[in-house]
């Protein structure tokens, strides 16, 4: 058996919101895990699909990755979310966490 390299074993209480809204036409159940890991960006988890991304307030503008990540049908779709996620995923200053 070949050993495995271990890159990092951390724990952490982390916080968890657990969202549920409808927009216009769909609906949305939601777990956003806030943590220090990952740069500080939140992991956001569609509890419909399983989808996850690590998002940040960058990724919040990108329409086309936010319609494939959480399958929305329109970039309409994709912009309500968006606006939904900046109430709620904060502006991360990013800092090396790697050497």
């Amino acid at each position: 058996m070949n050993a495995l390299e271990k890159f990092y074993d951390d724990t952490e209480q982390a916080n968890v919101r657990y969202v549920g809204f409808a927009s216009s036409d769909l609906r949305y159940d939601l777990a956003i895990v806030y943590s220090s890991m990952f740069f500080g960006k939140p992991l956001v988890i569609c509890l419909q699909t399983g989808k996850a991304a690590l998002l940040d307030s960058t990724d919040i503008e990108d329409l086309e990755l936010l319609k494939h990540t959480f399958r929305t049908e329109t970039l309409q779709q994709a912009s309500e979310l968006s606006d939904f996620f900046k109430e709620v995923i904060p502006d991360v200053q990013l800092t090396t966490e790697y050497e």
